[in-house]
């Protein structure tokens, strides 16, 4: 009788430690899918634009705000971990943007082709690179995605060009990587990103004269974060139409804070390039709750409140989880349940990034050029020679 008694304590103390929310969640009836409105776009020389309405299923939506929530407390930690001087050089966050990254994703395909800027750690997720990597790649570790070499302005994936240092020069390379596209009969676009300080650069304007003579299946996309650095867009630029500056060259201006405007527009934009009509331009209105980069404490230009006031009406996490808590897609105890597995797995990530070693010298020649033969490289001086193996 004391062996039964004990045995029924046991299956009752395992329901008991059993989580009441997942017991909840499992019980409870969610709806499939649900129909939104979504804003509008404004558009140039286009007839007809993206749907006003969109379809979110309750597995797309609980994907993308994971996929959400990850970029933002990878980036959150990155901003820790820099301020703990464990990352160190350029570090460009993207938090605020998530709705970018993750909508752009949505709307493409993976075999095509994406290029960016610096600010290019939640692409370099969306893309299919765990946050271990890029974490360690951020420390400068042999874990991470470049091997350590990279840093936070250098990362790579497939179909995934980077993260580029310099100022607009993506632009030229994405709309190359559109030409390979076309030149290869492919049925692929090349996603080519840049930011509101960028778009007064001359050659942004040189690809897109090529990509229109040539018809590239190109999407230019301007992220307009409404600040190049410390310099509001209205300071910088005579005209903040960004949708409109290819000229020639057809365009949208999105709802950036609003993951299914972005999807949406990003399908349609998509869809126009594979159909041969040549490039097209996007706009992306969106906001950086960060400065520019870590260096810039981004409250010199702006004001906390204008920031605060963002967080609190725009923010693209709280508009998808508002969506699907109200249209009973997901309950707020599931969406607090991702949250603490996501934190999980950014300090799982970011304990990686600390303890992983980091490349050692001799590898400092390695992988300057992808398929060729060994050959020395002179290091700092004559007499150090390092081996380049690809």
């Amino acid at each position: 009788m004391r062996k039964m008694l004990a045995a029924v304590s046991r299956v009752l103390s395992g329901v008991a430690q059993k989580p009441a929310s997942r017991v909840l969640v499992a019980s409870r009836n969610f709806a499939n899918d649900a129909t939104f409105e979504i804003k509008k776009c404004d558009l140039h020389r286009l007839e007809e634009g993206p749907p006003v309405t969109t379809v979110l299923t309750r597995e797309d939506g609980l994907k993308y705000y994971r996929m959400m929530q990850t970029v933002r407390r990878m980036e959150l930690k990155a901003d820790q971990l820099y301020k703990q001087k464990i990352i160190r050089g350029f570090c460009h966050l993207c938090d605020g943007q998530e709705a970018c990254c993750v909508g752009l994703e949505a709307g493409i395909n993976p075999t095509d082709h994406l290029i960016t800027a610096y600010r290019a750690h939640g692409f370099t997720f969306t893309r299919g690179l765990s946050v271990r990597e890029i974490l360690a790649e951020l420390t400068g570790r042999r874990g991470g995605c470049a091997k350590g070499k990279g840093g936070s302005m250098h990362m790579y994936a497939k179909n995934f060009y980077g993260g580029n240092g310099i100022v607009g020069a993506q632009v030229p390379l994405g709309a190359g990587i559109a030409l390979a596209c076309k030149y290869n009969g492919k049925d692929e676009v090349c996603l080519t990103l840049y930011g509101d300080g960028a778009a007064n650069q001359g050659q942004i304007f040189e690809a897109y004269n090529m990509a229109a003579l040539w018809k590239l299946p190109c999407i230019f996309i301007c992220e307009n974060n409404r600040y190049g650095m410390g310099t509001s867009v209205e300071r910088a630029a005579a005209s903040t139409d960004y949708y409109k500056r290819g000229d020639f060259i057809p365009g949208l201006r999105v709802d950036g804070m609003d993951i299914l405007c972005v999807r949406e527009a990003t399908r349609f934009a998509a869809t126009y390039c594979r159909s041969g009509k040549g490039p097209i331009l996007m706009e992306l209105q969106t906001y950086r709750y960060h400065g520019h980069s870590m260096s810039d404490p981004g409250v010199s230009y702006r004001t906390r409140e204008e920031i605060q006031e963002v967080r609190s009406k725009s923010d693209p996490i709280m508009l998808l989880k508002d969506r699907m808590v109200n249209s009973n897609l997901a309950s707020v105890e599931e969406l607090k349940e991702i949250d603490v597995e996501v934190r999980k797995e950014i300090e799982d990530a970011a304990q990686f990034a600390t303890a992983d070693p980091e490349p050692p010298l001799e590898e400092l020649g390695y992988h300057i050029y992808s398929s060729d033969p060994p050959f020395e490289v002179r290091g700092a001086n004559q007499w150090i020679k390092f081996k380049s193996i690809s």
